[in-house]
């Protein structure tokens, strides 16, 4: 009996040592850690200065920084306007050089590839007789213009009866205009360009059946074709065989060529202008020209992010597709800084997101 009081008197002390144990070790934890809070995400912390939302993708530093040029009230700018067309035009002569033809590119000649300057290419009678003799490119100036790029921020922007109020129209890469599209992007065409890379994946390179490749210009009326044929020697077969291809089944489209000789000089004007690429885009190149040719400039369709600027909801790369372009080749985001400025100087207007009335 002694024992066993003995025994539970032992477990009773074990007990009492083991409870002042862990009472002992929580009174001292809450004292030295009384000001420390539990971490958790909440909202608030994404609104602090450390979680800045700015900093949640990659683009949105530069977003924020093209939008803010955008903000200001637009209005034209008659003397910024004409001093830049008159550089423009001094250096690069876009009316009268920006298209081969039999007056600027002589038989006989030696055409030198703006891409490919150790391969000039010898202008035989069979080449000579596809350029056109005159310049296509009527020397009058177009009240307004509509350069419509291809930028995945056209998708739903009802842009389409803006652009198709405009007196000439430039398109570029032979993009669709089908009734999906006719009111983003409307369908009146004056000029459009063809890179002979969509020749190639689209058309097969125009070695096998060429119907669908002049069925698809019917989109496009009877505007001007600009084929980058001189760019590159590998450029040229199949600009040729465009050329004859709409020739042969007589469309009403106008097939010509980009002269290199302009091309070079394009690009020796924008490095001036502190743009560093390896080759102007498309949509560049035209826009250059357009102001050339036009009083009024209006670009749509030029976005070089994957956000919108308004609310930043994603955004396809194209308003018909999200297929990527070669960003080592062109530097979309620097070009697009540089067409910025100058909307902000009123030389030419950009339009993001939804379109109002037509052009002015």
């Amino acid at each position: 009996m002694k024992g066993l009081l003995l025994r539970l008197l032992f477990s009773l002390m074990l007990c009492l040592f083991i409870l002042g144990t862990v009472l002992t070790a929580f009174i001292w934890y809450v004292f030295n850690y009384s000001d420390v809070k539990p971490h958790s995400p909440s909202i608030q912390a994404h609104k602090s200065p450390e979680l800045d939302p700015s900093l949640a993708c990659k683009e949105c530093r530069d977003i924020d920084k093209m939008v803010e040029l955008y903000s200001h009230t637009w209005k034209k700018q008659n003397t910024n306007f004409n001093k830049f067309r008159s550089q423009l035009s001094n250096r690069c002569h876009g009316i009268s050089t920006a298209i081969v033809t039999q007056n600027n590119t002589p038989l006989d000649s030696k055409i030198v590839y703006d891409g490919e300057k150790r391969k000039p290419l010898q202008v035989t009678p069979k080449l000579y007789s596809t350029f056109p003799k005159e310049q296509p490119l009527e020397n009058v100036t177009w009240k307004t213009c509509a350069v419509v790029g291809n930028g995945g921020i056209l998708a739903n922007s009802s842009c389409g009866e803006a652009i198709d109020s405009a007196q000439f129209v430039f398109r570029c890469n032979l993009p669709p205009l089908g009734k999906a599209h006719r009111k983003d992007v409307g369908n009146k065409t004056n000029l459009v360009t063809a890179n002979p890379s969509i020749l190639m994946e689209k058309f097969e390179g125009l070695m096998e059946y060429r119907r669908p490749f002049a069925d698809s210009l019917r989109a496009y009326g009877d505007s001007l074709l600009l084929l980058p044929a001189f760019s590159y020697a590998h450029n040229t077969p199949v600009s040729l065989r465009a050329l004859y291809t709409l020739r042969d089944f007589g469309s009403p489209a106008r097939p010509a060529f980009l002269n290199p000789d302009y091309l070079q000089s394009l690009s020796h004007f924008w490095r001036a202008q502190g743009l560093r690429t390896v080759r102007l885009s498309t949509g560049l190149i035209v826009s250059s020209l357009a102001l050339e040719l036009c009083a009024n400039v209006h670009l749509y369709g030029f976005w070089p992010f994957s956000l919108h600027p308004a609310d930043r909801r994603p955004l396809t790369n194209h308003y018909y597709d999200d297929r990527q372009g070669k960003k080592k080749v062109h530097a979309m985001p620097a070009e697009f800084g540089h067409l910025l400025r100058l909307h902000r100087q009123g030389v030419v207007r950009v339009h993001l997101g939804q379109c109002e009335a037509g052009p002015r």
